[in-house]
């Protein structure tokens, strides 16, 4: 099993303004979201199947705890509350899949998958729209 613990700086992200625009994220809040994510600092700490991820930007700053296979309170990026449920995918790849408390909108998940070289891959998919974002550790 791979060891996702550390602190991680964003290298790339592609499509996170098109996931907002599926996630009907106003236009002044999206462009908003969009600059303030570009440089997120995301710190991870993990003991076996137990999870700690914290991300802060300029203007929001999410933390969730959760254990592998048992379902937890969560916000979709939008900011929805839903609940969630990660399991692996091989030893280096872990999903997300969530479901809204209320309300409609589109399906929403997430992955993070640790490659051989180290670098964090996330991907955050509303229905078809996916956003994938690359980090390496600080």
């Amino acid at each position: 099993m791979s060891n996702f613990t550390g602190n991680w700086k964003m290298k790339s992200s592609e499509n996170f303004e098109e996931l907002l625009k599926v996630l009907e994220v106003g236009l002044v809040p999206r462009k908003i979201a969009v600059q303030a994510a570009s440089n997120p600092a995301v710190e991870i700490r993990q003991d076996g199947d137990n999870f700690y991820i914290r991300t802060a930007t300029l203007v929001r700053t999410t933390e969730v705890t959760f254990h592998i296979g048992t379902q937890f309170l969560e916000q979709t990026v939008d900011g929805r509350p839903c609940r969630s449920l990660v399991r692996w995918v091989g030893d280096n790849k872990m999903e997300c899949e969530q479901q809204l408390l209320k309300g409609n909108g589109p399906k929403t998940s997430w992955t993070r998958q640790l490659t051989p070289e180290g670098v964090l891959i996330l991907t955050m998919s509303a229905d078809n729209v996916i956003c994938t974002r690359h980090y390496v550790r600080k």
